[in-house]
């Protein structure tokens, strides 16, 4: 029997359990990218990720999520909208109510930004995180329940707390470089299909040797 890979297009991949979504087939704001197999879990309802979970996203930074990321029930991006200003006595944004007050919207145009928030490739998000506009968070990161991410995370980084901080890396920096040059998530789906067990238990040395160049 050949092996199948899993559907990237389907948008509730487990029989029976509507909680759980694939985001790419998913999300329809330009503003969003989502790499193939990324999950969401939510018992309430997954499929309002985009306005539930993607907030202040009001433009034109983007939020961009790699392939195979695991996100857990709760987890929430920030964008750059939810900024105020501080230079000033309030931070109060007097003018989004309307009257008068709206003839003041040039105090709030303009105001800095973080850029895009992007997240890496095979990142695992526990339940009820939360991300901060502009963070980056490397390959094959893990982010702890209720974090909040306010900087960067490194490739193979485990950050937890509020702020969150860097736990540790799952790797030594050499197995990192190596991971990264391997880049499991870019290999064809057949190959990768053959290779599953190897991916999710294997050590770095026979992920290597799995690679698709391997013995070329």
């Amino acid at each position: 029997m050949p092996l199948t890979p899993a559907d990237p297009t389907v948008l509730h991949p487990m029989p029976g359990q509507p909680r759980v979504v694939q985001l790419k087939p998913l999300v329809t704001s330009p503003l969003i990218e989502v790499g193939d197999f990324s999950y969401y879990d939510d018992p309430d309802d997954a499929t309002a990720f985009e306005t539930r979970n993607v907030l202040y996203h009001y433009g034109p930074e983007r939020l961009v999520i790699g392939k195979f990321c695991a996100l857990g029930t709760g987890v929430r991006f920030l964008m750059n909208g939810a900024n105020h200003r501080m230079d000033g006595p309030s931070t109060f944004p007097f003018p989004t109510l309307g009257g008068s007050w709206s003839d003041h919207f040039d105090l709030l145009t303009g105001l800095p930004g973080r850029g895009d928030t992007v997240v890496g490739n095979d990142v695992w998000f526990g339940y009820g995180s939360t991300v901060m506009p502009g963070v980056r968070i490397g390959h094959g990161a893990i982010i702890a329940a209720g974090a909040v991410v306010t900087s960067d995370v490194p490739d193979y980084g485990i950050a937890g707390g509020n702020p969150a901080r860097l736990i540790r890396t799952r790797y030594t920096p050499d197995e990192v470089a190596r991971l990264l040059s391997v880049a499991w998530w870019d290999w064809p789906l057949d190959h990768l299909t053959e290779h599953v067990r190897t991916v999710m238990s294997g050590t770095v040395d026979e992920l290597e040797a799995a690679a698709p160049h391997a013995g070329a």
